[in-house]
């Protein structure tokens, strides 16, 4: 049966090429290919620069604050990802006033028969508060979840929230288990990773090579890269410690690493400290449609990530199924839903988190042994193929939905 959705989320990509929230792109647009009409209801940002209307996904921005404080959603709210900014405290009743009132009025308009909130904080208690009698699904992603185990009031609006769903998805088993822990049903959730697309992130050797020439990188140097937020669960520090550690066996390797956060500046002086010079480069936010030509130049792909002091961990990373589709080598480790795709010596090298020295190793293995990386990455892009295609995660939305409202929500 046909579905009007209503998502709920505090970040979607903004324009063309927008690193934050990715994968709700291919979820929305996955759902409304399936014949469901999907309004967006998401915060209004300065850097928003799409159509309102996108085939048949609708959006719908809700202002909150003057400009400057609009710091509401697209990962802005977060200080290095664990802790939510002074800023994030202030305008939040706003926020959420403001957008439980836009998304109750575009249900009603719309005629909704589904509200979606993604990450239960604070997409998934904006969704509960709005839906009414509206069937509820809420999705987490990742951090949400943590925000949640470390404040205590927080932890009690979400748990309201995941008494009100009907059901609730999960990236990875690790978020699952941990939001029955802080009320979710059991028998109303499941584990339902992200896809991913395999056409996009096809290797391709002459784009690679290109970017190298752009970059100043030699074509025949070991070429190892990385990308993400740069916030603690990434674990880049132990990627830089590895390449110090790499550096006299492998005088020409290059690391480069995409993205950017509150910790920048420490990165950088982690690697001027380690004498590295310009064997480590800093390129700053990579838009989306340029990370395929980044994996093809690369002989090796490092996810290093960790749970960090903290205790916050990736879900499941985007880039790393980005990675492992397009057949280049990967190094990872074996954290939140990591494992669920990384398989050691099968799909990708897999070592413990948070140390370096094993990172150096399992790259300098794979470096000393051309026919294992092209088996691995060959494997990897394989088994992903054929796994990981986001049409069928469309469809299990399709048929939570289905379900939801055959239940009366």
């Amino acid at each position: 049966m046909p579905h009007t959705v209503v998502m709920v989320t505090t970040s979607y990509p903004r324009f063309s090429g927008d690193t934050v929230g990715t994968f709700l792109e291919p979820i929305a647009q996955g759902v409304a290919a399936r014949g469901h009409a999907v309004h967006v209801v998401a915060p209004w940002h300065p850097r928003i620069n799409r159509d309102r209307i996108d085939g048949r996904v609708h959006f719908h921005y809700f202002r909150y604050a003057p400009a400057r404080f609009s710091v509401f959603g697209y990962a802005e709210g977060l200080r290095a990802d664990v802790d939510l900014k002074a800023a994030a405290y202030l305008t939040a009743p706003l926020a959420a006033t403001a957008s439980t009132l836009l998304a109750r009025r575009v249900a009603r308009r719309h005629g909704a028969t589904i509200m979606h909130g993604h990450w239960v904080i604070p997409g998934g208690v904006i969704a509960a508060a709005a839906a009414g009698r509206l069937p509820l699904a809420i999705s987490l992603h990742g951090s949400d979840v943590y925000v949640a185990e470390q404040h205590r009031l927080i932890g009690r609006a979400a748990r309201w929230a995941f008494g009100r769903a009907g059901w609730v998805t999960a990236c990875s088993d690790d978020l699952r288990q941990r939001a029955i822990g802080l009320g979710a049903v059991p028998d109303r959730s499941e584990v339902l990773p992200y896809g991913v697309d395999p056409a996009r992130f096809s290797p391709d050797p002459s784009a690679g090579g290109r970017l190298r020439a752009q970059l100043g990188i030699d074509a025949d140097a070991p070429l190892v890269f990385t990308a993400g937020r740069l916030v603690r669960k990434k674990g880049f520090e132990f990627l830089v410690d590895a390449a110090a550690r790499l550096a006299p066996d492998w005088p020409a390797l290059r690391l480069v690493i995409a993205g950017a956060g509150d910790l920048d500046g420490e990165l950088r002086q982690l690697a001027q400290a380690a004498d590295l010079g310009k064997r480590v480069s800093f390129v700053g936010d990579v838009p989306q449609d340029a990370i395929p030509a980044y994996l093809s130049a690369a002989d090796i792909v490092v996810v290093p990530s960790v749970r960090d002091a903290a205790g916050n961990v990736d879900g499941l990373p985007n880039f790393l199924l980005e990675a492992l589709v397009s057949g280049t080598p990967v190094v990872t480790t074996d954290v939140g839903g990591i494992g669920s795709v990384a398989k050691d010596g099968r799909t990708a090298s897999v070592v413990a988190p948070g140390d370096a020295a094993a990172l150096a190793t399992a790259i300098d293995r794979l470096m000393r042994d051309p026919e294992r990386r092209r088996a691995m990455g060959e494997t990897a892009r394989g088994e992903l193929s054929k796994s990981r295609d986001w049409e069928d995660v469309a469809a299990r939305f399709e048929a939570i939905y289905d379900r939801l409202a055959g239940a009366g929500g």
